[in-house]
Parts: structure tokens; sequence; C-alpha cells
């Protein structure tokens, strides 16, 4: 799917967009992942610009415009995430699926690669993915399919108020996904010790912390 804001396409180029052959990449690096259920794994990163979710306390809001971000070429993403010893990629965002991954993630299992999707779940795929971390966001609910899809339901907590919102896509995950509950990082001083409490009474859940930013890596 087309991202509306890219203004800056020259010819030829939507086509390729459509097909996966081109995204709108605003950074890859690689590094550990700091959250949920794969904390500590190492992994390169691809962040993919462009996201009409619009939420007010997220990090990367300099990621929602993907016409700020130079449209790369698949096979260079692939070579990329090739070239490190853990041969895996966590594509985030932005918002991933709003792009055609399939061309992506064929060519990355080529590779032998191992695939980590974040997404908020409002979007479908047919790609193939190792391993889907859902993150409803109340602004663009998810989708069913990517909720009976999903290997780990990561909750961000602003507000007590979004207990009752992570109990409510708890109930509709299959019974083998993975339950977190993660503080929004400004918030985090006041919401951890509740999540912390919260998780004792409810062991279904386990906490999730930003633990990247505590190790001051990307």
């Amino acid at each position: 799917m087309t991202d509306c804001t890219l203004t800056n396409l020259q010819p030829g180029d939507s086509k390729l967009l459509d097909r996966g052959f081109l995204l709108p990449v605003m950074e890859m690096f690689y590094s550990i992942q700091g959250e949920g259920f794969n904390t500590g794994k190492p992994a390169a990163f691809v962040r993919i610009g462009g996201c009409d979710v619009g939420c007010h306390w997220c990090d990367v809001k300099e990621s929602w415009n993907a016409a700020l971000h130079p449209l790369t070429k698949t096979a260079d993403i692939i070579d990329f995430v090739h070239a490190f010893p853990a041969n895996a990629v966590v594509l985030t965002g932005g918002e991933p699926l709003k792009y055609k991954l399939d061309l992506l993630c064929d060519g990355l299992k080529d590779k032998g690669a191992t695939i980590y999707l974040e997404t908020c779940g409002a979007y479908s795929s047919t790609a193939l993915f190792d391993w889907i971390c859902l993150s409803p966001k109340k602004n663009l609910p998810p989708r069913q399919d990517m909720l009976e899809r999903a290997d780990e339901l990561k909750m961000i907590i602003h507000e007590e108020s979004d207990f009752k919102w992570a109990e409510k896509h708890a109930a509709l995950v299959h019974q083998e996904c993975r339950l977190f509950l993660q503080p929004e990082w400004s918030q985090s001083g006041d919401m951890l010790p509740i999540i912390i409490e919260y998780v004792k009474q409810h062991p279904q859940w386990m906490v999730s912390l930003q633990s990247h930013k505590f190790m001051n890596i990307p």
C-alpha cells in the first residue's frame, strides 16, 4: 500500500513501492533488542517511515512522515541485515505493515535471517515473519487476523485506565501469545510500580522495559 504522504516519488517509483522493491527507510542499525520477549538478542533494526496512528507519546515522531525518508532498495536492506553476525532483523517504524513486505521477507529468509516484526496490527500482511510483536494503539485498533497471528502482545501503559485496554486485547489473542505490560517512557516513574503490583496479582502478564534506554544504545 503506497503511503499517501510520499509526494517526492520519481517516475516508476510508485509501482516499485507498491510491489515492495522500494521502502521508505528512516534508519538501519545493528543493536540489541531492548523490549519484550526477545530482550537481549542482537539484531539489525530497520525503521520504515510512515505512520498514521499518531500516538501523542510516540518517541519517534520523526518516522511519521514517509516523505522525509529515502526510498531504499529492498535488496540493499537484505544485504545490510545479512552483513551482521546475528543475521536477524527487527522490522519497526513508523508502521511497517503500511507497505508490502513479502519481497523483503522472502529475500531475508533466502539468506537464513530471522525476522521480528513490531506492529500496531491495524494493517494485514501476507508476508511471513518468525515473530510478531503486536502493540495495539487506541487511535487505530488492530485487525482480528493480526491479533490471531501475534506471538507477543505488548501493551503500553500510559495511565491506569490502560490496564482495561490491555485486558480487552489479551482476551482476543491466542492462548500461547506472551503478554507484556510496558510503561510509557515519560510516565515510567509513576506507572512502573503500579505495573509491578498488577503483574504480581495477574501473573499471566510479564513486565517489559525499554532496557535499551538504560543501556544507552539505539
